[in-house]
């Protein structure tokens, strides 16, 4: 990664929220030329210019990701992109469809035209669970902005961009993850709110989700979806281990599950597993078009194998109580 991130220009989308922030403290490490923050919010990123102490590597570009001549500009020069800018509120996107449209997906055809024309190197996409067996507005709006990031390696008119997503669950430390917003109600003194005791979520952490990006840069081809293999729990267990290592005990409020949310969250599916393969601790989703295109195959084919699984749902490999605080305790803790 070293050699890889040495003395490249790296555009991040959304750049000054808790991924790009986290982003950014990696990258800094890699010695790149730069890195361009690119967030509409100014005052975003006043705050982050703050907290990286002023760094003469950071560029701070003002703009909306709706914008193609915005990005365009963003993008001159530019090596690597890690696009992570979306509408995220599902609750809130059910009544603005238009609007998650215009953002999720058509700032996801922007992105790839820009990227094309300013022929950047490698572009991935932060995709999410929510791309998988779509539901809803939002999880509807990744769907499409996924296919459109695996399409793009077959109709970028002869350029070279190389387009690859990556697919995971919310990250358990993240601006509106539920750790976060269970910490928030032990310092309020209020209810834990449970929809459902069969409930279970996947458990990722900062650094896995940093290292499963820099994985897409480090393998990609470009039909790739890259998957983590990872721990899932109950919530009503998360709440548990929450409340033990904060020392504190929480009413437990069932409100039923919402019109939007799944018991279970699935990052692969039915249709998709027959095709998955398997290399190291990552899943590999090839794309469909693939079967009908001649492509050159991964450095790394000689070491995978095809996955022997039906699906990839976060009832699978639940992890107590105990191994919950024993393997994510530093992250559930209340901060002083």
């Amino acid at each position: 990664m070293n050699k890889f991130f040495r003395n490249k220009t790296i555009l991040i989308t959304w750049g000054t929220g808790f991924l790009g922030r986290s982003l950014t403290k990696r990258l800094l490490k890699l010695n790149p030329h730069s890195i361009r923050i690119f967030s509409r919010d100014e005052v975003k990123h006043f705050k982050m210019a703050q907290e990286f102490n002023n760094n003469p590597k950071l560029r701070f570009l003002v703009g909306d990701i709706r914008d193609k001549e915005r990005l365009k500009k963003a993008m001159k020069w530019v090596n690597l992109v890690i696009h992570a800018a979306a509408l995220k509120r599902l609750d809130i996107l059910e009544y603005n469809t238009e609007e998650s449209v215009k953002t999720n997906i058509i700032w996801t055809l922007n992105l790839v035209s820009a990227a094309n024309e300013s022929w950047v190197e490698k572009v991935v996409f932060v995709s999410t669970d929510k791309a998988c067996s779509p539901v809803n507005t939002y999880w509807a709006s990744k769907f499409v902005s996924e296919r459109i990031i695996t399409e793009s390696n077959y109709s970028n008119g002869g350029k070279w961009t190389v387009f690859l997503s990556v697919r995971y669950w919310n990250v358990i430390n993240s601006t509106w993850s539920i750790v976060p917003i269970l910490r928030d109600k032990i310092r309020k003194k209020e209810d834990f709110l449970l929809t459902d005791e069969r409930m279970t979520r996947f458990l990722i952490t900062e650094d896995e989700a940093i290292n499963l990006i820099f994985d897409a840069f480090e393998l990609w081809i470009g039909w790739e979806v890259f998957v983590p293999k990872l721990d899932s729990a109950k919530i009503v267990d998360l709440m548990q281990a929450v409340q033990k290592v904060n020392n504190y005990k929480a009413k437990i409020k069932k409100i039923g599950v919402r019109p939007w949310e799944k018991i279970h969250e699935l990052m692969i599916n039915e249709a998709e597993w027959p095709r998955v393969i398997i290399y190291r601790n990552r899943y590999i989703i090839p794309s469909l078009i693939e079967k009908y295109k001649n492509i050159k195959k991964p450095s790394y084919v000689l070491e995978w194998h095809k996955a022997n699984i039906e699906k990839y749902s976060s009832a699978d490999s639940l992890i107590s109580v105990e191994e919950i605080i024993k393997k994510y305790g530093q992250y559930l803790k209340m901060k002083e």
